[in-house]
C-alpha cells in the first residue's frame, strides 16, 4: 500500500491534520475506516463489517471494534494543534455486531489538561444500538 502522508501543518490547520494525516495512517485505510465529521476535540469514524472481520462465531472481531474507536480517539485528540498519543485505553463490549453491518465510533473529551486528556468514545450499530464503550488517555506534546 502507498504510504499517504499530505503536506498539512500541524500547527495552523489542526482538523484538516487530524482528518488526512490521522485519519488517512496506512492501518486506518487498509480496514477502510472513514472520517465521517472531525471538529477541534471531536472525530466520528465509520465501518462496514466485512467477512473478514469476523471470528469463528460469525461476530465481528473485537480488534476491529477496538480499532475504529482508536482511530476516532488518535483523531479527536490530534485536532487540537499539537501532537497526541495514546497512553492508556481501555474499552468495554456490549453487543455483537455482524457481518453488513455499519459502525461508528464517536469520540468527545471528558477532560482535557497541558500535558493528559481523557476521551470518551462511544461505538454504536447503525440502529443506535451502543456495541460498546472506549476511554482513551492521550499524552500532549506540548512546548
Amino acid at each position: 500500500m502507498k504510504e499517504h502522508k499530505p503536506n498539512i501543518d500541524r500547527k495552523t490547520e489542526p482538523v484538516r491534520f487530524a482528518i488526512e494525516v490521522v485519519g488517512g495512517d496506512p492501518f486506518s485505510r487498509m480496514l477502510g475506516i472513514v472520517v465521517e465529521d472531525a471538529q477541534d476535540c471531536y472525530a466520528k469514524v465509520s465501518l462496514k463489517i466485512k467477512p473478514e472481520y469476523c471470528n469463528s462465531e460469525a461476530r465481528s472481531h473485537g480488534g476491529v471494534i477496538f480499532s475504529l474507536a482508536d482511530e476516532a480517539f488518535a483523531i479527536a485528540c490530534n485536532s487540537r494543534g499539537y501532537m497526541a498519543f495514546a497512553a492508556e485505553m481501555k474499552i468495554n463490549y456490549f453487543e455483537a455486531t455482524k457481518v453488513g453491518d455499519m459502525v461508528t465510533a464517536e469520540a468527545k473529551p471528558i477532560d482535557i489538561r497541558k500535558r493528559i486528556s481523557l476521551w470518551n468514545i462511544e461505538v454504536r450499530n447503525q440502529d443506535a444500538v451502543l456495541i460498546a464503550l472506549a476511554h482513551g488517555l492521550a499524552y500532549h506534546f506540548v512546548k
